[in-house]
Parts: structure tokens; sequence; C-alpha cells
């Protein structure tokens, strides 16, 4: 093991040292946050595909393989089928509102009323993202160097959250790029040709398992559509996948960046199947399916491949890890803490040097990979905690966000009601039917639709003033520059100049 010891601590030494040359180039907000929205399509997409490909889609999408077929790549083929549909109908118009989170969104398109409560959404979800990216650090530094759970999420967490305060997203743009390379190499060149060779080709992997393991709708119908309004839906709106599509140097290379992306995801999804599905023939009575991933790589492949194609699996869960971790703190720091600090000061961050801003998301950022570190410690069962965030997520900010972009008609009411509805009726039906159960998703964005769409209609219209800032900034008028913390001119209505970033 000593050559797959030598490949990771290269890996990791690496990612720290791109987290330090990053430090000197997050000059300002923009710069640390946003990477001072000037990348290109090649960067865009390798750091795109980097952040929605994490360690369920590797290791989860291997061990759905296992368990049921090809089928199993449904997971990862629906958070490719949602990246294709942001880039496609929306990133362009996300790209050129030139803000930061999520919620400065809502405020431009509502009038200043519903961040902070979707800021709150957000914040959990993106927390909850983070944790369970953390968590998968155990799995995989027990099979390298077979240390304790603890100790894995420390050394792996503390990886992430270093070079993530150092650099911001210049830092994670650079380690998600070099993240994208390992993983093609190790998972798509490497691990699945030997996967299937070592399985002995496709005609012995039909020969030796059942029929249903190669129906594309093996997994079942029901399951297939629960996940696209989950993770379809998720694609579209959540702040990690929004704050990358900031960093774009233009709406084009929003559109086109981000659709290669999916189409890459695309393919993943089907290599993680297949993976599994090889591993289903060479290992059939494993413990647990989602052991497949390691138990192929640390038996099948031979010494320095082990290494780098372990670094993929890393790769995966670092890049996720580091693109939650600064999204919980860019959510907490100017969609929470900023209302807060200025509701109680009576003065926002508006007025703050650049510099100063910097220092102030970096500690965030900090003190939220902290607060991931300790809660991945304490927490057991991934799977609900993950599931709560993503049912909170789609069930309360789907419907307003979407609404917001498309109908002209929705208002703040109607999208503040839809935010308390649709995340109070998914808690309940959670606590109904199960965590894990499919109707909370169901009827929780049927009761935020419902609610959006009546109390919009019974509430006054958005003032004119604001839907016309709106457009000018949908058109890329009327915002900064790329690159530039300069306040954003406030729209004429009162309530429309409460973002705290100045954005």
């Amino acid at each position: 093991m000593a050559v797959d010891y030598a490949v990771i601590v290269v890996y990791l030494a690496g990612m720290l040292a791109m987290g330090w040359w990053g430090m000197r180039r997050a000059k300002s907000k923009s710069e640390f946050l946003v990477a001072g929205r000037r990348l290109g399509p090649g960067m865009y997409s390798g750091t795109m595909a980097a952040i929605v490909l994490g360690g369920a889609s590797t290791i989860g999408g291997v061990g759905l393989g296992y368990q049921y077929g090809l089928s199993g790549a449904w997971m990862v083929f629906t958070i490719g089928l949602g990246l294709l549909a942001l880039s496609v109908f929306f990133s362009a118009r996300i790209a050129r509102l030139k803000v930061y989170t999520v919620s400065e969104m809502l405020d431009l398109r509502y009038g200043g009323r519903a961040g902070i409560i979707s800021g709150v959404v957000m914040w959990a979800y993106t927390l909850m993202l983070a944790v369970t990216s953390t968590i998968a650090y155990a799995t995989i530094f027990d099979v390298l160097f077979d240390v304790n759970r603890t100790v894995a999420i420390v050394l792996g967490g503390a990886i992430v959250v270093a070079y993530s305060t150092l650099g911001g997203m210049w830092s994670i743009t650079l380690t998600d790029m070099v993240q994208f390379v390992v993983k093609t190499i190790g998972v798509l060149l490497l691990l699945l040709p030997i996967a299937v060779v070592k399985a002995g080709g496709f005609s012995e992997m039909k020969a030796q398992l059942p029929t249903e393991y190669f129906d594309p709708l093996g997994i079942g119908g029901e399951t297939i559509f629960t996940y696209v309004l989950i993770y379809t839906f998720g694609m579209l709106i959540g702040q990690d996948i929004w704050q990358r599509v900031f960093t774009a140097r233009s709406d084009t290379t929003a559109r086109w960046g981000g659709t290669v992306a999916g189409t890459y995801c695309l393919v993943y999804a089907i290599a993680g199947a297949v993976i599994g599905t090889a591993a289903k023939v060479m290992y059939p009575n494993l413990a647990s399916a989602d052991a497949a991933f390691a138990t192929i790589v640390k038996d099948e492949l031979p010494v320095g491949v082990r290494g780098l194609v372990l670094a993929a699996a890393l790769a995966a869960v670092m890049s996720t890890s580091s693109g939650a971790l600064i999204a919980c703190a860019t959510v907490a720091n100017n969609d929470i803490w900023s209302r807060l600090r200025g509701v109680v000061g009576g003065g926002g961050a508006a007025g703050d040097e650049p510099h100063d801003e910097v220092k102030g998301n970096r500690a965030f950022i900090l003190i939220m990979g902290v607060a991931v570190i300790l809660i991945a410690i304490a927490l057991n069962d991934v799977v609900e905690a993950l599931t709560v965030a993503y049912n909170l997520l789609v069930g309360g900010l789907l419907v307003p966000i979407i609404g917001g972009l498309l109908w002209r008609r929705g208002t703040a009411a109607g999208a503040l009601s839809a935010v308390c509805v649709g995340g109070a009726a998914v808690v309940g039906l959670m606590w109904h039917y199960g965590i894990l159960a499919n109707q909370p998703i169901y009827y929780g964005l049927l009761a935020s639709l419902a609610v959006y769409v009546v109390v919009s209609l019974a509430t006054p219209p958005t003032d004119a003033a604001v839907l016309a800032a709106w457009r000018e900034r949908l058109a890329g008028r009327g915002a900064p520059e790329a690159g530039s913390d300069a306040p954003v001119p406030a729209h004429s209505s009162p309530s429309a100049t409460s973002s705290p970033s100045g954005v």
C-alpha cells in the first residue's frame, strides 16, 4: 500500500497548496465568493461537474448499481437532467443577476421581503449537505489507512475547511478542476473498464445476473419519479449550484458550460451503475451495497491504480463538501447574520470595505466548517438527515423561486406563504408517513404551489418599480460589473433596499 499512500498524500498536499495559492487571488468579496465571476467554459464545466458529483454519486451510485443493476443509474442520471435543465432554461438569467445567494434573487424579484426565511431553509440544506459529504470521509479513509470514524472525519474535514477558508471560491475552483480530472481518470478511464473485464465482460454479466438487472426501469417508476422531484428540481434551486453559476464569465458560458457538465453527469451515472453491476457478479453476497465500491477497488485494482481510484473517490467527496461549505457560510453570513445585525444595530454591511468582507466570509467558512465536522462526528443516520434537507429545500423553495422566474403575477406574500406552508407540510407529512416516504415531497410541493397561486392572485401585484428593476437585472443591466463589489442602485421601493450585502 506504500505507493497508494504516496498517491493520496501527494493529492492531499496539492489541495492545501492550491488553497494557499487561492488566498493570494481572493482580495475582494466577489473574488472570494464567486471567483470574480470570471470562469471560462472549460473551468466552469469542470467545477460544475465536480460539485454535483460527490460521494453519493460515486460510492452511492456504484451501490445502487450493485443493488438494482443498470437502473441504479437513475439517481445520478436525474442529477444530470437537473443540471441540463438549469443550464438550458435558467442559468443565463441567473448569471446576469450578479447576486451572491438565492435569497438575494428572491429579494430582487419580490421587493426585499422574502429573503430571511428562505435563507434559513437554504442554510439548513447546505449545512446537512456538507455534513453528509464530510461523513463519507470515514468510508474512504478506513479503506486507506484503517483509522477510526472520528479521526477520518476530522482529517478529511480539516483539509477541506483549510483550503476553503484560505482562498474561498478561487481555491475551491482550482481544487475542483483537479478533482474533476482525477475522477474522470480514476472512475471512467480506469475503474469502469477494469471492473467490466474482471467480471468477464457484458456477456458473462448477463449470464450471471437476473434479467431485471438490465431493465432500464428495474428500480421502479415511483422511485424514479421521486428522484426527479428531489434531485432534478433540487439542482434548479440549490445555493451550492447557483453559486457556481454566479462564477460564469458570461451567460453563454453558464448555458453551454453547464450543458457540457450535465452531459458528463449522464455518462458518470451509467458508468457507476455498470461498475456496481460488475461488482455484483464478483461479490454477490456483500453485507452492504455501499461497500461495493471500496471492495472492488481494494481487491481488484493493481498498486498505484488503486491509490488513484481512491483519490478519485476522495475527490468526489471533497468537491461536494467544499462547495456545500462555502454555500452554507455565504448564506449564514449574507442572508442571516447580516440581516440580523442590521435589525439589531440599525445598519447593514453595505458600507464595509471589500477586504473586511473577505475576512468576514473567511471567518464564517471556518466557523461553519468546525460545526460541520462536529455534527458529522455526532450524527449517525445521514440518509434521513439529507432527506429532510432536500425535502425542505424542494418543498419550501422550488415554487417561489421558479415562480419568480416564470410568473409575473407572483407576489411577496405568495412567496412567503409558499415557503411556510410547503415547509410545514413537508415536516408534518414526514412525521406522519416517515422521513424516507415519498408522500411528503409529493403533497408538500402541491401545497406550496396551491398557496403560491392563490395568495398571489388574492394580494396586490408586485410594485411596478420592483418588477422594472427585476427586468433590468435579468437583462444584464443595472447590476455591478463582474468582479465589482460596488452596491447596486436601490429600487425605488424602500422595501427593496434591504439586501444587507449591498448587491
